[in-house]
């Protein structure tokens, strides 16, 4: 059983150096295309949301966002109600760069899934979604600065 995550991480580790390597020539790098597709996917989203969507902290998604905005693939634009609140969108160069990265994900899911019936394929990401949540509950407990339980 305690292979599992170390199945996960390898998979993940695999499809982020993939994408990594694929994306450098748009000059998208480190994990910076996760990031711009979740603001794509939610135009006009805050920081603070997005670092928890992508389960990083603030200080690494401030610098990512911070590299997306200087390369010209998100802007940042004022609250209406709230001037502190920045709000962050997608720039024209974002949107046209979004469907290649959307294209290779869908074929990264293609390729991991291979073999597997559509039933199969639900019943792994109904599991893996549950893995998720129960990790959220620790993940939170510790961003918030508290020790886990060993």
């Amino acid at each position: 059983m305690t292979e599992i995550l170390r199945e996960i991480g390898m998979i993940a580790r695999a499809l982020d150096s993939i994408s990594n390597i694929e994306f450098k020539e748009y000059d998208l790098t480190k994990g910076q295309y996760l990031y711009l597709v979740r603001i794509c996917e939610n135009p006009g989203i805050i920081q603070e949301k997005l670092a928890e969507m992508i389960k990083v902290d603030r200080t690494t998604a401030a610098r990512a966002i911070q590299k997306l905005e200087t390369n010209g693939f998100i802007e940042k634009r004022n609250d209406e109600h709230n001037k502190k609140i920045k709000k962050l969108f997608p720039t024209t160069k974002g949107k046209t760069i979004f469907p290649i990265i959307k294209r290779e994900n869908d074929h990264s899911n293609n390729i991991a899934l291979t073999g597997f019936s559509t039933e199969e394929a639900e019943q792994i990401f109904q599991l893996l979604k549950r893995v998720r949540e129960n990790v959220e509950i620790d993940w939170e407990l510790v961003k918030k600065g508290h020790k886990r339980n060993y």
